[in-house]
């Protein structure tokens, strides 16, 4: 079985079982024809019996050893042969001639076999060797005679001009028994080693090129003779006679073992046939045709043979006859191998080629016969019967019998969409099918390619078997896409058959190059030049295409040359320097930055030769052909030199060359010329010749190496051997440029659904498109980005249908133009469409009823499909049959041609016979599957006296709350007339006792429209007659219908056109190819159009009213065919008449609609303008300007404008006096329509607009300098201040800021930005001092402006009010803290201010303060103290903060856990203030350093304190000390101490601590005493004498000098370092305060009171000399 390409395996047309059953045909086609071909067989062994002297050789000897090589290779080389010359396979051939009965045509003995073989020794490469009667065949075979019947005889031939191929022919039998169910399947396969042209064509080429040129230049030529078949036997002879006897022993050796191997095989195969039982069906008696009238019975008989027993189908045009549809027409017949079919009434539809088809097991046989009915035709000439067919109707021929006949043509088995790729061999295939068969008179088959006529070629082979059409492509190239044509031509009668084949792209050689090129083919021919086109691929790899390469190849070489060195984007290209008289072929490439394409299909063979030339020959064929072609010239005149060239001019022009053309001269002699071309820039005389080289033959030349963008002039010389004549007439001035635009893109893609795999594309043509080759179209799934080419050929028109999707996915397309300059851009995506069919066969009818009854008829109705198929029903089929006892018979066929209503009366029907029915549909789509049997009816006459149902029950206009019900009257009327209808409706899913009516009185008219229903519920409806008698029975139930307005329901809207016409107009854009406007009045159709004229243009529909009168009153409506029921209606009443008749007078005599009345405005600077607008104005409208009755004129007061464009009309006014008070009008006009309009200025209104006015005047001289675009304002930020802020504008750098309040200006530390336009003041802790009254003032040299805020007040309330709530909403939740005293509850804020109030809530009681309970704040800080907390104070507190007008709550819990907490620290921290209150300390009075000069006295005193009193003692450098005579220590009334030394010396220098102690602490207080040698006159410093002590307090080290301080540093080091840990460093740029404690008394007395020793930094000392310094320890704070 056969592989498929990935791409054929998706369509359903190349599955595996449509070729097993090719291939099954194919083997019973040779099953059957193996007796006539046996002749064939012995007739070609006997024609190479005669011309092989290796044969007689072989007959005598037996096989020879190339012989029995070639047999060896295979069960039999006959057998192979025969499969390979049929191209089937060898398989195919086996399996028949295992089965065959042809053992007398092929005995067993070695002569039959040796015959054989010999019949096809040219089949074996062996036996070539040895037959010289195979050279000449193998040279036959090579020119494409492949035939294995080829008969070798002395005589001669004539070579055909293009090669041939032998047809087959096979002794077939009659007509009518062959087999016709052969079919060619459409296969594909890859071809292997195909270069441009075929190998047979380069066999051809290689041994005679310019046979190859002779051929295509003239029409035939004479022939060749070969020679006698005896020489090649002689020579034969010869080389047998010079084999070697050991060579002649070895062949006869093997021939001998040979023959014997094949007659035990053949044994073997004998005694295998006689052991078989079982064997295939054979017709004994064959069918006969027949050819009867119209009206007549025809029988068909045969008889078969067969073991097992054969089932025996009959065919129709190779279709099953089933012999229930219709009833009674087929009757088929079987009994004991006797089989007939009965065909009753004969009609036309009859004529056809029947078949009876026997199979079983072993195999399947046909039998055919033909049936032919004639007509008698009175009205039709006897002479034009014989006179052919062109007088008479369509399908009818002429016979060769004299008689005219309708010759019905069908297509079985057709080739659907085919898909391949460059290279591959793609087969097309179709059997066709003629009735009635008549000998004598064969069809014409066609192929056409979009509508072009096909011919055999090397490219393409046809076949026609007598049923089966083939078509081939050997070598498929993308030229090969299009839509393909089957036509089958009877006479002046065809029939076709189309589909469309894609040849993809083949794969490239380097990955991302382009696709190949297209189409190549060769303009203008001359002796040395040829103009080469193509058309661009649709494949660029994904990289722009460069440019295109043109290669040549002379015809009888295999050498291609390139005529191009850079790349030519343009697809035409002149190439010149051909030699004359030979012929080329040309390919070209394309090429992008990835690389070079494949080469294109080679264009067909061109000759380089002079036009006239060509044109002679073809019509002058010459002398036999020789090989060559010889350019002879006639004998120059001498001194003739050549005249001017005429009529020259540029033809084509590019960027790459230009093309020029011209005529030979008159005066050129009798020997030939040649040409020179000049060149100059356009404007200059400096001519330059192009071709200095090679003189050019053709009156063609290409100029290349052109500047770009340049004009030039050309001009072309004459030469011969005479000299070289004048120039020519220069060109025009011609521009170096491309003078074809590559096109635009193409708009408007829109695809519409066809089929479950393709969809319908169609665009609009680019603006000024020329020379358009086609269109490329691409698609691609809609969110992947891979877009895929549809075509690789482009398609002329703007309709394509796209072949090869994939259904169910969403799809978009885009496409591009073509022309020789190039691809435009991409079309716009079209929008995305589902890939699915577009129409199918509808669902069966339903709800089949009785309408009326009679004795011998009944009126049928039906519902109509619920699936239309989409597309519209054309018609309906109504079947029926007996039942009798309740046996149903069998169907017989109401009508023959559909009906269109949906009631349908069945005649010559049996009284009182009980009948069934069923009804199917048609559409385009075909006939639908028949409604199920209806309930059995009886055929009697009604009698009632009320009328039959109403049928055809349909809804319409379904909206979401209301629809329209339509019917049709009742066929049974009663006995009186019909007076009415009631309609009945209820809920789909109610019961049935839930009918309810609509109408209470009966309705006169047959449609209802329906209001009230409920959105989303489905309701069915059913309308019952009533005549004088009563009410008859209901109709059937309508269809159900859901209350809803569909997405894009659009309805009827009316129009009244600028002419004063009355229109209703109705759009759809749901329609398919199909569907039509049907447009109803009272929803009956509307035949008279004598009063409304219908237009319909696509998708909309127009009906125009010629003149609206009461005659035409009444429901308008409008539904689209073949839709899921849109429609629409519109009412036209007495009101809505009047209405639309005074709009249209007002059309008719128009005035200027105005989108807004006269109106005015004040403008930025004070001006007036006054203004209108008119909806619409024409290029001619105009305007007149009146005031006060008086017309007024653009000026210098009043500037005038009208805008035609958007319709406005203005008048502006510089200013407004007094004067200017009255009544403005405009008048308008536009053509024939005119309106006006009118503004009273006057009174308080002139006045009111005057103010406005000046103060607008006077605002805009203030904004000319800096100003304030939003006044002075106030906001609080997030930290609780106030700023202050204004928005300015019109600010330059020198602008000045100046702030006030109360007429006093704010110095502002920074200066303003103006940043965003915004100037600010920010007021930290704003407070009731901050009131007053703000400005601010903007000043440059333009002016000034300023803005005022008044914050007193009601003002400064509402700003004291959010202060306060902003402050409130920064408080922190209530802490608690424990004190000396009790407990304290804090919050904190951002800062207070007394405006916010604060109260204190205890368990929801307000805390009155003592006290003991008492709050306050402090700082930031909000508190509430309690003194001696006990537990009556345990609770919930709640401090309230409010702002004024909002109260602000912070909660705490002060009980359980937190008050026992809190107490307990209370206690301890009430103790320990307790302790610190009584405990010993210094209070003050000592120095931290002492300095004092050798010699003096000391003397120190401070206080001490503690309760109880404190013991004291001293400490010296950390030792205990106690006074002695020279240092004397008190401590008197328990609070004095006293520290004195008479005469201190250096050995009391040191630190002394005082150490004062009592029960509740210890305190110890440092002084350092620093005594001073004697070195000079120094001061003498005392303690209570300002001669005798100097005591000072330093903050930093001491300023003496370096040297100083290094004699001491180890002296003072520890109290220097201690010093430098504990004091403060001061600011480096501080200069120390000197200060000088002259009064020793007061200082002492300082001490006294403060507790601390006075500091005085250290002024500049003289050598020697240092500060006084002390240092005091633990020191406490009372």
């Amino acid at each position: 079985m056969m592989s498929l390409p990935f791409y054929q395996r998706h369509h359903d047309h190349y599955d595996h079982a449509y070729r097993h059953k090719a291939l099954q045909s194919t083997v019973s086609q040779y099953q059957k024809e193996t007796k006539s071909k046996s002749a064939v067989y012995a007739q070609g062994s006997t024609a190479y019996a005669r011309s092989s002297a290796a044969y007689r050789h072989a007959s005598a000897a037996g096989f020879s050893l190339d012989s029995s090589a070639a047999y060896s290779h295979g069960s039999s080389s006959a057998y192979d042969l025969e499969s390979a010359a049929y191209s089937y396979g060898s398989a195919a051939y086996d399996q028949s001639a295992a089965q065959s009965k042809r053992s007398a045509a092929y005995s067993l003995e070695s002569e039959s076999l040796s015959n054989s073989s010999a019949a096809y020794s040219h089949g074996s490469e062996s036996i070539n060797k040895l037959a010289a009667a195979y050279r000449l065949g193998s040279e036959a075979y090579s020119l494409g005679l492949k035939d294995s019947n080829l008969m070798i005889e002395d005589q001669s031939y004539k070579m055909s001009p293009k090669a041939k191929r032998a047809k087959q022919s096979l002794v077939s039998e009659d007509k009518e028994n062959e087999v016709t169910d052969y079919s060619v399947p459409v296969f594909t396969g890859r071809a292997v080693n195909i270069s441009g042209i075929t190998d047979t064509e380069e066999e051809r080429i290689k041994e005679s090129a310019a046979y190859v040129a002779k051929r295509n230049l003239f029409a035939t030529g004479e022939g060749i003779s070969v020679s006698k078949v005896a020489a090649s036997s002689t020579s034969e002879e010869e080389y047998h006679e010079k084999k070697s006897r050991k060579v002649a022993i070895r062949e006869s050796a093997e021939r001998v073992a040979l023959k014997k191997t094949i007659e035990e095989t053949q044994a073997f195969h004998k005694k295998l046939n006689q052991d078989k039982l079982l064997h295939a069906p054979e017709f004994i008696i064959e069918l006969r045709s027949h050819t009867v009238w119209e009206k007549q019975n025809v029988k068909f008989r045969c008889s078969v043979a067969g073991w097992p027993a054969p089932r025996v189908t009959w065919y129709k045009n190779n279709v099953p006859i089933n012999d229930q549809t219709p009833p009674g027409k087929y009757i088929i017949e079987s009994r004991y191998g006797l089989h007939s079919l009965e065909i009753n009434e004969c009609d036309f539809d009859d004529i056809a080629q029947y078949r009876a088809s026997a199979m079983n097991v072993k195999g399947e046989v046909s039998a055919y016969a033909s049936l032919v009915v004639k007509r008698y035709k009175p009205d039709i000439d006897a002479s034009l019967l014989h006179a052919g067919s062109v007088s008479m109707p369509l399908g009818l021929g002429v016979s060769p019998h004299g008689y005219a006949s309708r010759f019905e043509i069908s297509f079985v088995d057709t080739f659907d969409v085919a898909f391949g790729r460059e290279g591959e061999t793609m087969s097309l295939g179709c059997r066709v099918v003629i009735s009635p068969d008549i000998k004598r008179f064969k069809p014409d088959i066609e192929w056409y390619r979009n509508g072009v006529l096909i011919t055999p070629s090397k490219w393409v082979q046809m076949h026609w078997s007598g049923e089966q059409a083939s078509l081939t492509l050997t070598h498929a190239n993308k030229e090969d896409e299009g839509l393909y044509t089957l036509r089958v031509v009877m006479g002046e009668y065809f029939e076709e058959f189309s589909n469309y084949v894609f040849v993809r792209d083949a794969d490239a050689e380097m990955p991302g190059a382009p696709g190949a090129p297209l189409d190549v083919q060769c303009l203008d021919a001359n002796k040395d030049y040829v103009i080469v086109s193509w058309k661009q691929p649709a494949v660029d790899g994904g990289n722009s295409i460069l440019g295109y390469f043109i290669d040549r190849c002379e015809v009888g070489t295999s050498h291609w040359t390139q005529c191009n060195e850079t790349p030519v984007k343009f697809a035409r290209f002149p190439v010149t320097g051909l030699v004359e008289g030979r012929s080329y072929i040309f390919r070209v490439r394309a090429v992008n930055s990835a690389g070079v394409s494949l080469p294109s299909r080679v264009s067909e063979p061109v000759a380089a030769l002079d036009p006239a030339d060509r044109a002679r020959l073809r019509s002058h064929p010459s002398a036999p052909w020789t090989g060559q072609i010889i350019v002879t010239e006639e004998e120059p005149a001498e001194g003739v030199v050549p005249g001017p060239p005429t009529d020259l001019q540029v033809i084509e022009a590019t960027k790459n060359y230009v093309v020029l053309s011209w005529k030979p001269p008159g005066q050129r002699g009798h020997e030939g010329i040649m040409y020179f071309v000049e060149k100059c820039i356009a404007g200059t005389e400096d001519w330059q010749r192009m071709n200095t080289e090679i003189p050019v033959k053709s009156p063609r030349f290409a100029v290349f190496d052109l500047a770009e963008g340049k004009s030039y002039c050309f001009r072309v010389r004459c030469c011969n051997s005479a000299g070289i004549g004048e120039p020519s007439e220069a060109t025009e001035a011609t521009v170096v440029d491309d003078k074809l635009d590559i096109p635009k893109p193409p708009d408007h893609v829109m695809p519409t659904r066809n089929t479950d795999t393709s969809v319908v594309l169609t665009w609009k043509e680019p603006s000024d498109a020329k020379e358009l080759v086609g269109y490329y179209i691409e698609s691609s799934v809609v969110g992947s980005g891979l877009w895929e080419p549809c075509n690789n050929n482009p398609v002329k028109g703007t309709r394509f249908i796209c072949h090869g999707l994939k259904n169910g996915e969403n799809y978009i397309f885009r496409v591009r133009a073509v022309n020789a300059a190039g691809l435009s851009e991409f079309s716009q995506d079209s929008e995305p469409i589902e890939v699915k069919a577009a129409i199918a066969a509808p669902s069966p009818p339903y709800d089949i009823t009785v309408l009326e009854s009679v004795h011998d008829s009944m009126v049928l109705g039906w519902k109509q499909p619920e699936v239309t198929g989409g597309t519209e029903i054309t018609g309906y089929y109504v079947n029926y049959r007996e039942v009798i006892d309740g046996v149903p018979g069998r169907w017989m066929e109401a009508n023959i041609k559909a009906v269109s209503e949906r009631a349908y009366r069945i005649e010559n029907l049996k009284e009182n016979m009980v009948y069934q029915f069923q009804v199917a549909a048609a559409n385009l789509a075909g006939v639908g599957t028949p409604s199920p049997a209806s309930q059995p009816f009886k055929c009697e006459e009604w009698t009632i006296a009320v009328p039959g149902p109403p049928h055809d029950v349909t809804c319409t206009e379904v909206r979401k709350d209301s629809l329209v019900l339509l019917w049709k009257e009742p066929v049974y009327t009663g006995r009186s007339p019909i007076i009415g209808y009631y309609v009945d409706m209820k809920e789909t899913q109610a019961k049935e006792e839930l009918w309810k009516s609509v109408n209470e009185k009966l309705l006169q008219k047959k449609f209802l429209k329906i209001g009230g229903l409920k959105e989303g519920v489905s309701y069915v409806f059913r309308v019952r007659a009533a005549n004088q008698a009563g009410v008859g029975k209901p109709s059937d139930v309508s269809r159900p219908a859901i209350a809803e307005t569909r997405t894009g329901t659009k309805e009827v809207v009316v129009n009244v056109d600028d002419d004063g016409v009355i229109s209703l107009n109705f759009e759809c854009d749901q329609m398919s190819a199909n569907s039509t406007f049907v447009w109803s009045k009272n929803y009956e159709p509307i035949e008279d159009d004598s009063r409304l004229s219908i237009d319909t243009k696509g998708g909309k529909s127009k009906a125009t009213f010629k003149d609206l009168a009461e005659d035409d009153l009444g429901i308008y409506s409008c539904a689209v065919t073949d839709t899921d029921g849109v429609s629409s209606s519109y009412t036209i009443n007495e009101e809505e008449m009047k209405r639309l008749l005074a709009l249209s007078h007002e059309h008719k005599f128009p005035t200027i609609p105005l989108a807004s009345e006269l109106a005015v405005e004040i403008l930025e600077k004070g001006e007036v303008r006054f203004w209108l607008q008119a909806e619409k104005l024409s290029g001619n409208a105009k305007a007149d300007f009146v005031f006060n009755d008086k017309e007024i004129f653009n000026g210098e007061k009043y500037k005038m404008k009208v805008d035609q464009k958007t319709g406005l009309v203005e008048m502006i006014m510089d200013t407004l006096e007094d004067k200017d008070e009255g009544t403005y009008t405009f008048q308008l006009q536009d053509g024939k329509a005119t309106n006006q309009s009118s503004l009273v200025l006057i009174g308080d209104v002139f006045k009111k607009l005057r103010d406005e006015a000046n103060f607008q005047q006077k605002e805009w001289h203030r904004k000319q300098g800096p100003h304030f675009v939003d006044k002075l304002g106030w906001e609080v930020t997030d930290d609780c201040n106030v700023m202050l802020k204004c928005k300015v504008a019109n600010i330059k750098k020198e602008t000045q800021i100046v702030w006030y309040k109360d007429s006093r200006e704010i110095m502002v530390d920074e200066e303003h930005d103006f940043k965003d336009g915004v100037c600010t003041l920010l007021i930290s802790e704003f407070s009731r001092k901050d009131t007053g009254t703000y400005e601010v003032i903007l000043k440059d040299d333009r002016g000034k402006d300023s803005s005022e805020l008044k914050l007193t007040d009601t003002a400064f309330s509402d700003l004291m009010n959010e202060v306060c709530r902003r402050i409130a909403l920064s408080a922190t939740d209530l802490k608690i803290q424990s004190t000396a005293e009790g407990i304290r509850l804090y919050s904190y804020v951002t800062y207070y201010v007394e405006d916010l109030r604060v109260g204190w809530v205890h368990n929801d009681t307000q805390i009155k303060f003592t006290d003991r309970v008492k709050t306050g704040v402090t700082g930031e800080q909000i508190w509430l103290q309690i003194n001696e907390p006990t537990p009556q104070d345990k609770g919930k507190y709640t401090m309230d903060l409010f702002d004024g007008n909002t109260g602000h709550k912070k909660t705490v819990d002060l009980s359980g856990q937190a008050f026992d907490e809190a107490f307990a620290e209370f206690q301890r921290l009430k103790q320990a203030a307790i302790a610190e209150k009584n405990r010993a300390r210094v209070l003050g009075g000592l120095p931290d350093v002492v300095t004092i000069q050798e010699g003096k006295a000391l003397n120190l005193s401070c206080t001490v304190w503690g309760d109880p009193t404190p013991e004291v003692s001293w400490l010296k450098n950390e030792k205990s000390f106690v006074s002695d005579a020279n240092c004397i220590l008190k401590f008197e009334a328990g609070k004095n101490v006293s520290f004195s030394i008479s005469n201190v010396s250096t050995h009391d220098s040191g630190k002394y601590s005082l150490v004062v102690k009592n029960k509740y602490g210890t305190e110890t207080s440092d002084v350092t005493v620093l005594v001073m040698p004697v070195s000079g006159q120094t001061d003498t410093v005392q303690g209570h004498d300002e001669k005798n002590m100097t005591v000072s307090k330093k903050k930093r080290n001491m300023t003496a000098s370096k040297q100083k301080e290094g004699e001491k540093k180890d002296f003072i080091k520890p109290q220097v370092e201690e010093i430098i840990a504990t004091e403060e460093t001061p600011d480096p740029n501080e200069i120390p305060p000197v200060e000088t404690e002259k009064d020793t008394q007061s200082n002492q007395q300082a001490a006294k009171t403060d507790g601390k020793a006075a500091v005085a930094e250290k002024a500049p000392q003289p050598a020697g000399s240092l500060d006084k310094q002390g240092k005091k320890t633990s020191e406490k704070k009372p």
